[in-house]
């Protein structure tokens, strides 16, 4: 049986919100039949806060194993890296963080705040947040880039805001198991971040062909005036559907590309920049010189159905 610690720092609470959705497998099964015992948890545990301080107090003494530690939330490093604007026991979140990380089997960043920063780090950032083992886009943040767990591991970053619940009990079962993860350049899972939200998406032919929606409610797509990020977001939101039945862009909504290490962008989420009639931020692997040349035969290519279909919604 392998423990569990869950610890939230700047956080809404999303991510754990989240994985009581997850059915594949469930929280039940995760505890049941993967053997992983939880210590404490803020919204599931039962246990007083006295419970927490004890459990904290023999880990840090060596009397009780840490075998996976997750913190959901941006670290809180105001004000002026004191930490202290999100303390626990008169001491800054920031640097229990530190000292159980140490202890800690693997330590699992739990949405995107706590991988990079998230919401909480977004200009002008007033309470100096950052992720775990990355700040934004940049390695290094509460914990240096070349820090690595007990096992060996950097942080793994679970993103998302929140992250899928499946992503978070499938990486849990697989850690809790031994099975090895292979990590991408942002340390995240390479099972659960590597197809596009753009990948199973309803939209993508109309994409494929230049038919794009200018205003919400119709069925085109919403990358090159909506300001969707689907076509550049590492995610399964549409190759596994929440709650199996679906995602933002099946509902209408553009992809915010929370997983990003940038999420939120600094700008309107439902506007596509744009130099000229070119998008800024070009789909995964296109190139520029061949956008515009490839959109304007794509769009005169386009069959019937799918130009009526887009006139009729």
């Amino acid at each position: 049986m392998k423990s569990l610690l869950w610890l939230q720092t700047g956080s809404c609470g999303g991510d754990t919100m989240s994985i009581l959705c997850a059915d594949s497998p469930s929280l039940e099964e995760l505890i049941d039949h993967f053997g992983i015992r939880i210590l404490w948890q803020p919204s599931l545990s039962t246990e007083s806060a006295a419970s927490l301080e004890r459990t904290i107090d023999a880990i840090l003494a060596d009397q009780l194993a840490l075998d996976i530690f997750c913190v959901e939330g941006s670290i809180i490093c105001g004000p002026n890296g004191s930490g202290m604007f999100d303390p626990y026991r008169g001491r800054a979140k920031m640097d229990w963080i530190r000292r159980l990380a140490e202890k800690a089997g693997v330590l699992v960043a739990i949405g995107t705040c706590a991988a990079f920063g998230g919401v909480h780090s977004a200009p002008p950032n007033p309470t100096d947040c950052l992720g775990l083992q990355f700040d934004k886009t940049t390695g290094g943040g509460l914990l240096a880039d070349s820090w690595r767990s007990r096992l060996g591991l950097p942080v793994v970053n679970l993103a998302g805001c929140p992250t899928h619940p499946n992503t978070m009990t499938k990486t849990l079962a697989m850690l809790a198991t031994g099975i090895p993860l292979e990590l991408d350049h942002l340390n995240r899972p390479k099972l659960f971040f590597n197809t596009t939200v753009h990948q199973g998406c309803t939209r993508n032919e109309y994409h494929e062909y230049d038919v794009e929606d200018t205003s919400f409610g119709g069925n085109a797509c919403m990358f090159f005036n909506l300001g969707c990020q689907g076509p550049m977001t590492m995610a399964v939101c549409n190759s596994e559907l929440w709650n199996g039945r679906n995602s933002k862009t099946r509902a209408g909504v553009p992809c915010f590309g929370c997983t990003s290490p940038d999420f939120p962008l600094d700008r309107d989420l439902f506007l596509t920049e744009k130099i000229g009639p070119i998008p800024v931020n070009l789909p995964l692997g296109v190139e520029r010189a061949n956008y515009m040349a490839y959109k304007s035969l794509a769009h005169d290519a386009a069959p019937e159905r799918v130009l009526n279909k887009k006139m009729d919604t």
